[in-house]
This record gives structure tokens, C-alpha cells and sequence, in this order.
């Protein structure tokens, strides 16, 4: 067989474990591609034909591309002003009454049509692409009414035909309590599940359900899973924002729906990261919200590791709690704020993250996967975790491409 292109010159970070080496390092290796897909991967020495195109890396690393498994990259609008008066002093009640909080972000992006709203996201997925990033989920919830929220999806969706990435998209309705509905949150989970989540899952802008459990500031496990059933009912799969402020269950509650993923758990208890391990359920963590919200309960990473439980990272890019446009930067922050490995931090943005989003045919370097690769100058691969605004992607590959 004659490959469609072949890189060489460079050392793989296959993260296909193998003997002690977790990362599955291959020395002066070599990848294959064909129609698209990795067709072969091992030490260049082994290349067993030619090639259309052969690349060379100059001594660089391979890496599978890159995976940003949680953002809220649409939007309108921004919330720099409540950034500072936070800092002046002011409190949340303050910030809200002055037209500040999560309402502040859904108004700008109800006035915003959907060409606004894939124009401003542009930028911020540009320097998520510039790192190596080749797969985006990018949430709703900042609309709280349908037809916002499908303008959130349908911008999400363009923002794929406009650039070389998979973008992979997740109905977040369930995200705050709008204010058509203050003061009754059961009704407006009700209507999320009884109206709003099958209208979208009937147009196909979705790939999954996403919730924000929080019993004082969003919903409650009750009313999350009146919309986890409904997403049921659509066959989608389900996702949960859990444990980030207080133990409320989520955690349980996610692996209960067998959910592809359980995100931010700084509160989990140890019987929820024992259920979600059961589960299959991936532990999502958001190194951004911690540090710019200045967290202080630490996600319990030593009963996730003795649970089995897999862990991600991703950047939660969002207006309000995590204005994060690097994810190389949330590698630094897993390792620094968590403690994480270099081995788990790097898994959990190839391997573990492709998981947190159902998807299985990327995330690693092997023959049959998705030819998406992200190629850096680095002498070794800790050091994507290592430095801290230093960004030495060479280049991207998608699908091959």
C-alpha cells in the first residue's frame, strides 16, 4: 500500500501505553496516513512503504491532536467590567444588580444573530487551534429560550464548515434559571425537557445533554434528571456539571445515567468517584474555573487515581469564570493546582478527553484513528506541561490534512 503522506523526523507520544511508558513514546518514529486515517505508526526504521508526501518534523514531537472536551466558546459580549469590580470589591449581589452574572451574557447573546455570534467565537477558537487543538465541544446555555439556543448550536456548527476542526456540540438549556422563569426552576427544567430539548434533538444540533446541578444556583438532582430522561427519550447522551461549589450528589447522579462525563467535581465524595468509575463515566476537571474563581476545595485526586476514575482536562472557555483561551495552559494548572502527572495531564487532553465526548476514533496514535495530530518543537513531552505562555505547536493535522 502507498500511503497518502507520511511524517518522519519526529518522536511519537502515542499515549497507547505500553510496558511502564504510559505515554507510548515511539523514539524516531514515524505516521502514516491514508484516506484520512492513521494507516500505520512505528519507528522509521520499520516504514514498511512510500509515501505521496513526506513530511519532515525537524526533530519534533507527534502528538494525537489536541482535545477541548468542555467550552462555552459562543457568546456574546463579555464580562471584563464585572472582572473588575470583583477586584474593587463589589459583591456578587452588587455585580448582579448593576446588571452583572451569567443574565448579563444571556442578554448580549439574545440580541446577537448567529453570524455575530460564529464572528466573535472565531477568535477564541483560533487560539485554542494555534496550540494543536483538532476536537472542540462547544456548550449552549446562554440563550435559555429555543430559539437562542439553537442560534448557539447552529453557530457552534458553522464555526466547523470555517475551520479545519471537529467540533462537537452539547444542549446546555439547563444552565441557569432564565428570567422569564425567576423564582421557579422546576418549571423551567420542565419546560428544558418537555419542549425545548426535543425540538433541538429534532433538528440535530445536538451530540449531547449537559445540565448544571447546583441545588442553590441552579438545579436541583431532581430536576436534572427530568431533563436527563428526556434526553434519554432523544438518545443523546447526557453530560453533568457536578460538585463544583458543594457536594449536591452530582457526581452519583451522573454515573446513575451512565453520562459520558461529570465536569468540574472539586466536591465529589467517594462514593460518587466510585460510581462514576463503575460507570465508565470520564472525571473532567477545570484547572481555569478553580483558579480564577479562587477555589480552594481541591478535587480529591488520590481517591480518583484508587477508583480507577479517568480524568480530562479542558479549559471550560467561558465569560465569566474561566476566560481561557489556552489549553496548554490548563496542562500547567492540572499539574500545579492538582498535582496531576505529566501522564495524566496529557492523557487527559488526547485519550481520556476523546472519551468524555463518546468519541472513539481519536486520542491516540494508532493505526485505524482519525489522522488528527498536533506536531511540536519540545524536547521532551513534559514540557507542554512545564512552561507557562510558551506555545511550540509546528503544526496541526486534520483528518489527515
Amino acid at each position: 500500500m502507498t500511503f497518502d503522506r507520511v511524517w518522519l523526523d519526529a518522536h511519537l507520544c502515542t499515549m497507547v501505553p505500553r510496558g511502564g511508558d504510559p505515554l507510548g513514546i515511539i523514539e524516531d518514529g514515524a505516521v502514516a496516513a491514508k484516506d484520512g486515517q492513521i494507516a500505520w505508526v512505528g519507528r522509521r526504521a520499520d516504514l514498511p512503504d512510500s509515501a505521496a508526501i513526506i513530511t519532515s518534523c525537524a526533530g519534533g514531537w507527534i502528538l494525537p491532536g489536541l482535545i477541548d472536551c468542555h467550552t462555552h466558546l459562543v457568546f456574546a459580549g463579555d464580562r471584563a467590567r464585572e472582572f473588575e469590580m470583583r477586584l474593587e470589591g463589589a459583591s456578587y449581589e452588587e455585580i448582579a444588580k448593576a446588571g452583572g452574572g451569567i443574565l448579563s451574557t444571556v442578554r448580549a447573546t439574545r440580541a446577537a444573530d448567529e453570524e455575530q455570534l460564529a464572528r466573535e467565537a472565531l477568535p477564541r477558537l483560533d487560539a485554542l487551534l494555534a496550540e494543536g487543538v483538532t476536537t472542540v465541544e462547544v456548550k449552549s446555555g446562554y440563550g435559555l429560550d429555543l430559539e437562542t439556543e439553537a442560534r448557539m448550536l447552529r453557530a457552534a456548527r458553522r464555526l466547523g464548515r470555517e475551520r479545519p476542526v471537529s467540533i462537537v456540540t452539547s444542549l446546555l438549556a439547563a444552565h441557569a434559571v432564565p428570567p422569564e422563569y425567576a423564582g421557579d426552576g422546576a418549571g423551567y427544567a420542565r419546560h428544558v425537557a418537555e419542549e425545548m430539548l426535543p425540538a433541538i434533538a429534532a433538528e440535530g444540533l445536538a451530540d449531547a445533554v449537559d445540565a448544571f446541578t447546583d441545588a442553590a444556583i441552579a438545579f436541583t438532582p431532581e430536576q436534572t434528571e427530568w431533563v436527563f430522561r428526556a434526553a434519554q427519550a432523544a438518545r443523546l447522551p447526557v453530560k453533568l456539571h457536578a460538585d463544583q461549589l458543594r457536594d449536591d450528589g452530582g457526581a452519583e447522579l451522573a454515573a446513575r445515567y451512565g453520562a459520558l462525563s461529570a465536569d468540574h467535581i472539586e466536591y465529589a465524595n467517594l462514593q460518587g468517584i466510585a460510581a462514576m468509575a463503575k460507570a465508565g463515566t470520564v472525571g473532567v476537571l477545570l484547572p481555569g474555573a478553580f483558579y480564577f474563581i479562587r477555589e480552594q476545595h481541591q478535587p480529591d485526586i488520590a481517591a480518583m487515581r484508587a477508583a480507577g476514575l479517568r480524568l480530562a482536562l479542558a479549559t471550560d472557555m467561558n465569560p465569566g469564570s474561566s476566560p481561557a483561551l489556552s489549553l496548554l495552559l490548563m496542562l500547567n494548572l492540572g499539574c500545579t493546582l492538582f498535582r496531576l502527572t505529566v501522564a495524566e495531564a496529557l492523557t487527559g487532553v488526547t485519550r481520556n478527553a476523546a472519551a468524555a465526548l463518546g468519541l472513539h476514533d481519536r486520542g491516540v496514535l494508532a493505526p485505524g484513528q482519525r489522522c488528527d495530530l498536533a506536531v511540536y518543537a519540545i524536547n521532551r513531552p513534559a514540557e507542554l506541561c512545564y512552561w507557562i505562555g510558551r506555545n511550540p505547536c509546528m503544526a496541526r493535522v486534520v483528518g489527515g490534512r
